[in-house]
């Protein structure tokens, strides 16, 4: 469930941008108004945005004075690699790039179905049953 909050908060362009850029400014964070300032965000959308990445566990806060710090938690980060390289590589390994490496597909491994042979394969039916042509 970690997993899914993280990637959801990630999944928005305001919120991967500021994540991109606590990452970049390492564990001793960011002031909000100059995250604000760097990203050209309005304080309020700053602030919503913030909340999210707080609430799926990616970002941690902490009052410096008149400032609030916000700062990216690696370990959250790194949890979140290593869970969608153990699951979503289905055990094949990736190389430096990211990239599976190729693995010999043996007799016992089921088909790959694409999306094209899953749609071919029901013919022509949509999500809600077949289709009805008007005639």
């Amino acid at each position: 469930m970690n997993a899914v909050r993280a990637l959801s908060a990630l999944g928005h362009e305001s919120r991967l941008a500021i994540f991109r850029l606590l990452v970049q400014a390492g564990p001793e964070g960011m002031a909000a108004g100059a995250i604000a300032r760097q990203l050209d965000l309005a304080p309020s959308a700053l602030t919503f945005h913030l909340k999210d990445l707080t609430h799926a566990d990616l970002v941690e806060s902490r009052a410096s004075g008149r400032y609030v710090i916000y700062s990216a938690l690696y370990s959250a980060m790194t949890a979140l690699v290593s869970y969608l390289t153990e699951n979503c590589c289905s055990g094949v390994p990736c190389d430096a790039s990211g990239t599976l490496l190729q693995r010999r597909r043996s007799v016992a491994d089921p088909p790959v179905r694409t999306v094209a042979s899953r749609r071919k394969a029901a013919g022509n039916r949509t999500r809600n049953g077949p289709s009805r042509s008007k005639k």
